[in-house]
């Protein structure tokens, strides 16, 4: 109600009404797919390899600091590469 009442008393209220109409009628493609490649593959790429180096280096290394430093470079080696392919597949 009470917008409708401050577009009444705006000098450009077609012009503002023709924009939101165009700006709803734009069909594009979805970027949901890009979206989730681009923000959510990583982080689970990079969660999963974490957990994956942390076991496997649990048996081979003694000390838990030393352990949990590798298993961070060694993920996020994991995901940088991921990133790359996902980059090169993209093009």
């Amino acid at each position: 109600m009470a917008l409708q009442r401050f577009c009444q008393d705006c000098i450009q209220k077609h012009d503002c009404k023709k924009i939101y109409e165009q700006l709803g009628d734009s069909s594009g493609p979805s970027i949901a797919i890009k979206a989730i490649l681009a923000f959510l593959l990583p982080l689970m790429v990079f969660i999963v390899s974490l957990a994956v180096f942390e076991r496997v280096l649990a048996g081979v290394i003694n000390t838990e600091q030393m352990q949990t430093f590798i298993s961070f470079v060694l993920a996020l080696l994991v995901t940088f590469m991921c990133i790359l392919i996902t980059r090169v597949v993209k093009e």
